[in-house]
Parts: C-alpha cells; sequence; structure tokens
C-alpha cells in the first residue's frame, strides 16, 4: 500500500529540518583533519577467472587513517582512463565477492565498489573494521556515537565515501573528470552526502536514499534501521535534544541544501524503509540541477535494475558511449 503523503504533496514537501550554522564548517574540518593523513592508496590484482572483467583490491585511508577496502571492476582489454562509478553499499552490506556486480565494468565503465567499515555480515560480505568506538547503542549502526556530531557513526561513513573519490582518481584507469557517484539506500545517502562534499564528482544518483528528513522517518515508519533511532529514545529519552543535534549534521537533506553537482533521485510510494516524503525531502531541497523518478508500487527495492539502466543511459548521455 501507499506509505506516504500522495504524489502531489511530496512534490511540494518541505522538511522543517533546520541546517546547523557550523554545517560547512565542520565538514570542512572533519575532511581536512581526514586527509593530513595521507590517502594511503594501494593496488593489487585479484584473480577470479573472468575473461572480460579485471578486479583490483584496493584500499586507501578514511577517516581517521583508518584503512578502507575496495573493489575496482574494469573491463579487460581497457588500457586508457575510463569514465567512473563510485558505488556504496545499501545497510548492513559489504564490498561483496570480487565477481558480484559485473554490470557497470561491463558497460565500460571503471567501477570503484566501497566496502562500508563494519558492515557486511546481514547481506553481502565486507572486509573492513571500524575500529572507533561509542557509547551506548542500539544493536546496529544508526545510533553508535549519536551523543554528539563528532563521534557519530555517520561521520566516519561519509569521510570514507568522499576519500573513496580521492582514492578513485588517483588510479590509473579513472578519468578524474568523469567520476559518478551511486547507491542504493543507504548508499544513496552516501552518493547524496558525497556530492555536497567532493569537488571530484561530476553527476550523482541517489536512490531510494537513507538517513534523510531523519526526525520525520523515526516517527512515520517502525521498519529498520530508522527503528533503531527510535528504541534508542525510547531508553534514553533525556539524550533526545543531543541525539537530534547530532543527526542535523549527518541528515541528507542538510547535504543536498549545499550542493551543486547534477544528481537522480529515485524513490517508491509502498516504501515503508525510506517513506517517500524523507526522499522528497532531500530531493526537493537540493540547491543544484536535480530529477526523481517515481516507482508507484515499489516498496524499498525501488526500480532495481532498472535505476541502474538509467543512470547508465544518463551517463552515456553526458559522456558518450
Amino acid at each position: 500500500m501507499f506509505t506516504d503523503l500522495p504524489e502531489e504533496a511530496l512534490r511540494r514537501w518541505q522538511s522543517r529540518l533546520r541546517r546547523p550554522d557550523d554545517f560547512d564548517a565542520f565538514w570542512a574540518t572533519t575532511l581536512s583533519d581526514a586527509r593530513e593523513h595521507g590517502l594511503g592508496l594501494a593496488v593489487h590484482e585479484h584473480p577470479t577467472g573472468l575473461a572480460t572483467i579485471r578486479v583490483q583490491d584496493v584500499s586507501f585511508r578514511g577517516f581517521g587513517g583508518d584503512t578502507i577496502r575496495a573493489w575496482l571492476r574494469t573491463p579487460a582489454a581497457a588500457s586508457r582512463p575510463l569514465p567512473t562509478v563510485v558505488q556504496f553499499v545499501g545497510y548492513g552490506g559489504g564490498r561483496g565477492h570480487a565477481e558480484d556486480a559485473l554490470f557497470w565494468a561491463s558497460a565500460g565503465f571503471a567501477h570503484l565498489h566501497m566496502d562500508t567499515r563494519g558492515q557486511g555480515a546481514m547481506w553481502s560480505p565486507g572486509s573492513t573494521a571500524d575500529p572507533e568506538g561509542s557509547g551506548p547503542a542500539v544493536p546496529g549502526f544508526t545510533t553508535r556515537g549519536i551523543e554528539a556530531p563528532e563521534t557519530a557513526y555517520y561521520r566516519r561513513l561519509v569521510v570514507d565515501a568522499v576519500r573513496a573519490v580521492d582514492a578513485a582518481a588517483a588510479l590509473e584507469l579513472v578519468d578524474s573528470e568523469r567520476i559518478a557517484v551511486l547507491g542504493f539506500s543507504q548508499g544513496g545517502y552516501l552518493a547524496l552526502a558525497t556530492a555536497a562534499l567532493q569537488p571530484r564528482v561530476a553527476t550523482a544518483f541517489a536512490f531510494v536514499p537513507f538517513m534523510c528528513d531523519v526526525a520525520r522517518a523515526i516517527t512515520i515508519t517502525d521498519r529498520e534501521p530508522y527503528r533503531e533511532i527510535g528504541r534508542y529514545l525510547a531508553t534514553h529519552p533525556d539524550r533526545e535534544p543531543a541525539a537530534m543535534r547530532t543527526l542535523s549534521y549527518l541528515d541528507g537533506v542538510n547535504f543536498a541544501r549545499g550542493a551543486r553537482v547534477p544528481i537522480s533521485f529515485s524513490t517508491a510510494l509502498m516504501d515503508a524503509t525510506c517513506p517517500p516524503s524523507t526522499v522528497f525531502a532531500a530531493h526537493n531541497a537540493y540547491a543544484g540541477p536535480k530529477s526523481i523518478r517515481v516507482w508507484r508500487y515499489n516498496a524499498h527495492e525501488g526500480g532495481g535494475l532498472l535505476d541502474e539502466r538509467a543512470a547508465l543511459a544518463r551517463l552515456h548521455e553526458l559522456w558518450g558511449r
């Protein structure tokens, strides 16, 4: 069933979220601190037995200088820099197996598939640890370090995503002038945040993005992962002001308000995991060129492969085949 406002109301929806006055300064300082650790880029061949796709195991330094892993998949015959898609993973998943996610390399792109720190054990394997600690948290990731923006898990993850684009731009087979970021759900949120923070990004695709208009999301859906935040606040009601302040520095709506690169969103009207009004809140606040595809009868899968097919068509339009 439809889970939210009627579509005509969604297109007018405006979030009530306030953008902290020091939002830009907070993220500028965060990224400056991360870059002091150097990129630490390392690339190793990863044998797969595939005939048409080459896979390399990439590592780089993310937040705090922590080692972040990624797969680089390219057409086996590639000998010159390629247009590139940097992809981020949905909640609970990791970068998967080397032979997974062959769509973009098969289409002729370089494809850097970033692992997600501390995740990768729910539906797709990962190999990147999150060595940072946190205070009391509900099982999951949304409430880790929620007491302050400086300690929040998603601060670390956003930095990793921005640094993944730095790493991509330094790779021999990547055309640093043609880098797109893309993801579904949590990955869509990271694509949105990276589009706002990373000047190397040429265009972005945020499909059914998570972590947008969070204050609304936690009151209109009981689905995980938003329910983690509700359970945390039920146990620690006195911490609501601090938690909501922290989330305001992480919310996709506030990233959208400062972003300028072209972006394509998608949302699904039967999505109870990332309700469509929360996605429209980010889309409607987005300061740069934007579009949104609405899937009327889909849930959190959104358009799935059809979203990726549309992204491929858009990149062909921008950069040629």
